[in-house]
Formats: structure tokens, C-alpha cells, sequence
């Protein structure tokens, strides 16, 4: 009888020791399982919805158009599939998210009352978090120490591929139609994820060091959303980097991501709360009537401020922002207009194609000062100086900025010192960079101030 591999976040066959585990202890065949989560897909926006759907038919594809797709909750649907099979076992990769720990400990005591196992065999990272500590046993709380013992760790080869016969033992509730977007989305799918990273190896790898802060080139791998679906697994692109400048750097892209999956494993409430509970508790947050306006300006990519802007409104026209932008936006919400990094992370979530929870809540909270491994709280991106150093030319803030259109080269960038800057409708600065700046400093002493007393 078949056993059954759930699937979740590795939504690709190639690479995959899930797979491997249901056919070994079975007889080669295995009902590829789907579950359509309401917990999941109720609160996602519809770039992730439609981002998923699409990657769900490529995989159905793959999989020769047997893959049961079953709709409700997994701790009912997973058990229903199981039986349907007859299975003696349900395979899956650990998933470490605050959910789907809750989630898996649900389905694996409603299998157990049916003498169904749940066995877990890989996970979506190269080591699984938790398996690299210091010394006495305890989490790392700083990337580079970290970075060093993940390397001493290693991880293994890529899984060899193995031959399985796809079965369907009930009636499939359907893969939903994706919701219509105003832009395109990448094309999803393991094949898509393949072909992807070849040509970034092929074309752009070598120059990654010097070129992946520069948002008007294509110089980044534009991975994550593959990552993200496992569509690739981490293994796979770590067994193709070699000892070069720009794969070194490549490397330790991966294990940022890493990383925060650690530290998100260890402290799960940091998804939505800061490791620096002052920043949540004795911070001078901008609250009320003026906060909403401020952060629907920003939302809109209508600060005043160009390179900030280009970045929200790529995010609106693509579903993705590049990694230099991302940081410098996310440094504007908290330092320049003092709202909580949580109103950013929240509206990066909704709109990221790509967006990862520990990913995108570290990541917040390194530019905000309140994270692990955090940029200190002084740093505070000065959006103008950043624009000009990553965007010289302004092509990358022409391109999504069309009232800046008729400004030459870096002048882009201060429209207010160009005669005929704002000709075309392009809006003030809603603040004053330098003052805001000073005041972000002075209600961070508040802060630590408020928290000795």
C-alpha cells in the first residue's frame, strides 16, 4: 500500500528526501498530498495566493497530475487522505515555523489515534535549525559566529532522485483558480526554479559581490520565492557554489537565511514581538490619526522621497522589492516617520511574493535596532545618500517614478534642487529627513531612559 508525502513548503520532486523516505517504506508507490490550509490561504494576499496556485499546477504537472489537493484542516484532511490510502505512514520535511509546529503536533497525535506514523525527514534549509550552537549547547544571537560554525556544520549532498508511482485514492478537491493581479508573476514550479538559478549562475554569479546592492541592474538571483515554496531546496544551489568572491557572498546570503529560521526557532514569539522588548514597550511610537497617514504615504510610495518611493512602488508593481531598498524603506517607517517595524513587516508580508516569516521579521528588526545581531539603533539610513550611492544614474528610480521621468542622472534623487523638479506631480517630503533623524535619536535615549528607571 502507498504511504503518503504532504507537502508544504517543498514543492518540487527532485532533491527531495521526503520522497525518497514514502517510497522506501512502501511499495514504490505514494499519494503526493496537498492540503489547502484555511489558517493559510484565508489571511494571504492575493500575489501569495496566486503565487502558490501557480506553483501547485507545476507541481500537479510534475507529478503527472495526481497530486491530491484537499481543502480544510490538516489535522481532518491529512488523516482523511491517509486513510483513503490505507497508509501505514504520512512523510513530511520538519517545518520549524511557530504555526506549523502547533500544526504538525495536531496531525501527529490525529494520525496516532488512527496507528498512522507521521515520519519527518529533511527540512527546508541546508541544517535544520537548532542543530548549530555554541559550545555549551545555547543559540547563537550573532550572524557571523554563527555563519562560521554553520560552515563547520555542513550539510548534506543533494537527495538522489528516485523512481515513485503517483497515486490518487480519492477524489481531488481542485487546485483554486489564482486571483487576478494588476502585474505578472515569474513563472512558478520546480523547472522554473531550475532554470532560474542556472542562468544567474551562467550570467551574473561572478559580478554578485559588485553588483547585488545595485537595485537598476539585475544583479541579485531573485530566488527567494522559490525558496521560499521549496522549489528549490538550499542543498541543491550550496552544491554549485565553489570558493569565488561572488559565491562566497552568495553563500552567506543563504545562511542569513538561516539563521533567522534559528532564531525564530528558539524564540517563536519574535515573529510579531521584539527581541528588545523595550522597543514594544517604553518606545515613543507616532500613534493615531497622523501614524495612519504617514504609513498609507509610505505604503503608496508617495514619501517625498525618491529611492524610498521607487522601492514601495516596485513592491505594488511587482510583488518584490530589491534587498538594498528593502532595508533603506524599512529604516524610513522606523527612524524618519517612528511607527513600529511591525506595521512594515505586516504590509512586506502581504504584498512579498516571496515573503518568509523569519526572513522578513529579523530582517525588520535588524534595521530597526531591536533584533538579533541588530544594526544599532543610531544607524539610520539617510534615504537621499543611499539613493545616490546605489542608484548614481537614476535609472532605478525613473523606472517606477514616472513624474521624475524628465530629471537627468542623479538629480533624481532631489527634485527639490531642480528648477522644475516638481512639473509633473511628483509629491513633497512629507518629513524632514535631518530632523527626523534627531528625533529618532532622542526618543531612543527616552527609550533607554524609561527602561534603567
Amino acid at each position: 500500500m502507498p504511504d503518503v508525502v504532504w507537502f508544504r513548503r517543498d514543492l518540487r520532486i527532485g532533491d527531495n528526501p521526503t520522497i525518497a523516505a514514502a517510497a522506501a517504506s512502501s511499495d514504490g508507490s505514494a499519494v503526493p498530498l496537498f492540503v489547502l490550509d484555511p489558517a493559510v490561504w484565508d489571511p494571504a494576499s492575493d500575489v501569495r495566493r496566486a503565487y502558490l496556485s501557480a506553483s501547485l499546477r507545476a507541481l500537479d504537472a510534475d507529478l503527472g497530475g495526481h497530486l491530491l489537493v484537499l481543502h480544510g484542516d490538516p489535522v481532518d484532511a491529512v488523516v482523511r487522505g491517509a486513510m483513503a490510502a490505507g497508509a501505514k505512514a504520512v512523510h513530511i520535511a520538519a517545518d520549524f515555523g511557530p504555526y506549523g509546529v502547533q500544526r504538525d503536533a495536531a496531525v501527529r497525535d490525529a494520525l496516532a489515534a488512527e496507528g498512522i506514523d507521521l515520519v519527518v525527514t529533511g527540512s527546508p534549509y541546508a541544517v535544520a535549525p537548532g542543530r548549530v550552537t555554541k559550545d555549551d549547547g545555547t543559540a547563537y544571537r550573532v550572524y557571523t559566529p554563527f555563519y562560521r560554525a554553520w560552515l563547520r556544520h555542513g550539510w548534506r549532498p543533494p537527495a538522489a532522485d528516485v523512481d515513485v508511482t503517483w497515486v490518487m485514492p480519492m477524489a481531488c478537491d481542485g487546485i483554486p483558480e489564482a486571483p487576478e493581479l494588476p502585474f505578472a508573476l515569474p513563472p512558478a514550479g520546480e523547472a522554473a526554479a531550475l532554470e532560474r538559478w542556472a542562468a544567474f549562475r551562467k550570467n551574473r554569479l561572478a559580478a554578485y559581490d559588485d553588483t547585488r546592492n545595485l537595485p537598476a541592474l539585475d544583479g541579485t538571483s531573485v530566488m527567494g520565492h522559490h525558496l521560499k515554496w521549496g522549489e528549490i531546496h538550499p542543498r541543491t544551489i550550496l552544491a554549485d557554489l565553489g570558493d569565488s568572491e561572488g559565491e562566497e557572498t552568495y553563500r552567506k546570503e543563504i545562511a542569513w537565511r538561516e539563521f533567522y529560521a534559528d532564531v525564530m526557532h528558539q524564540r517563536p514569539e519574535s515573529a510579531r514581538r521584539s527581541l528588545d522588548a523595550r522597543f514594544d514597550n517604553d518606545f515613543a511610537w507616532t500613534s493615531g490619526a497622523r501614524a495612519d497617514e504617514m504609513f498609507d504615504a509610505w505604503a503608496a510610495g508617495h514619501t517625498g522621497y525618491p529611492f524610498v518611493d521607487a522601492g514601495m512602488r516596485q513592491l505594488l508593481a511587482e510583488g518584490w522589492m530589491h534587498n538594498r531598498v528593502r532595508m533603506v524603506v524599512a529604516s524610513f517607517l522606523v527612524k524618519d516617520l517612528h511607527l513600529p517595524w511591525q506595521r512594515g513587516a505586516a504590509h512586506f508580508m502581504r504584498w512579498l511574493r516571496d515573503g518568509d516569516l523569519a526572513s522578513n521579521s529579523h530582517g525588520w528588526q535588524w534595521t530597526a535596532g531591536c533584533g538579533t545581531d541588530a544594526s544599532p539603533y543610531y544607524r539610520v539610513f539617510n534615504p537621499i545618500g543611499q539613493g545616490e550611492k546605489f542608484d548614481p544614474d537614476g535609472d532605478y528610480v525613473r523606472r517606477y517614478i514616472p513624474e521624475l521621468a524628465h530629471l537627468p542622472g542623479r538629480s533624481v534623487h532631489q527634485p527639490w534642487d531642480v528648477l522644475g523638479g516638481y512639473d509633473t506631480g511628483y509629491p513633497e517630503r512629507i518629513v524632514d529627513h535631518a530632523a527626523e533623524r534627531l528625533d529618532a535619536l532622542d526618543r531612543f535615549a527616552q527609550m533607554k531612559q524609561a527602561s534603567t528607571t
